[in-house]
């Protein structure tokens, strides 16, 4: 199946639907997401209610998992904005849609595999909350190991918001190393990470996301109305204006 793979949402509407009518352009079977649909931005609820109706699945990241649960170990801007996040699905019209988006939340999975893959929003190690960035393969070692031991070929992870593939050499190779795409190798395991639709943090403000077509995935960056995003950021009182300020220099 062809498979469009989008991760790292954080309540970017403009970002988030940008992203789906590229992909509705790309003939895929199916979209999954591999979590933190909510965090940071200023549209939860239709974030939300986007990735229900559009994604096959969803994973549960370490910001869905702070607003249906507590934000434990969060900055005071990540606090801030789960807390009022949380408070958005708490004032829909009608207990019916308050009940919906609690269920859906509610349920997101920490770990779904399909074909070679195995999906997890930070690592194999530790599903929800482990950062895998690009330097740990020449800094980290024995962490490189550890997760590529949990991982029999195949792995998609996010939460780091920056795009490219882990070898198993080890080593990181950015999008751009591969002119945009990568090979799956029966030889050669393989940690891939589709970068961010909503807040990337490779110094590239565009949206990012993968498309898995066979032996190929291949990388995508979007442009969507950031200003949008700031002015609906700047609004809320709850949510810092670095939140905003931030997209617009991918960081």
């Amino acid at each position: 199946m062809r498979t469009a793979v989008i991760s790292d949402i954080h309540s970017n509407l403009e970002a988030l639907t940008a992203t789906l009518d590229h992909i509705d352009t790309q003939n895929v079977d199916r979209i999954i997401c591999l979590g933190d649909i909510l965090g940071y931005g200023p549209s939860p609820v239709e974030c939300v209610d986007l990735v229900s109706q559009r994604c096959e699945w969803s994973l549960m990241g370490n910001h869905d998992f702070g607003v249906v649960y507590e934000p434990t170990n969060f900055n005071l801007a990540a606090e801030q904005a789960a807390y009022w996040s949380r408070e958005q699905f708490e004032s829909p019209a009608g207990n019916n849609e308050v009940a919906k988006h609690w269920e859906y939340l509610s349920q997101l999975r920490v770990r779904v595999s399909f074909r070679d893959f195995l999906c997890v929003h930070g690592t194999p190690r530790r599903p929800i909350n482990e950062y895998l960035f690009p330097e740990d393969a020449l800094n980290s070692p024995v962490k490189m190991q550890q997760i590529f031991e949990l991982v029999d070929k195949f792995c998609l992870v996010g939460h780091t918001h920056v795009p490219g593939v882990f070898t198993d050499e080890p080593d990181f190779y950015p999008p751009d190393d591969l002119d945009g795409v990568y090979k799956l190798r029966e030889t050669e395991k393989a940690i891939i990470n589709p970068g961010s639709v909503g807040q990337p943090r490779d110094l590239d403000p565009r949206a990012s996301y993968v498309i898995i077509d066979g032996d190929c995935v291949r990388f995508f960056r979007l442009e969507y109305d950031i200003d949008a995003v700031v002015a609906k950021i700047r609004s809320v009182p709850q949510l810092l204006d670095w939140l905003g300020e931030r997209l617009y220099e991918g960081r």
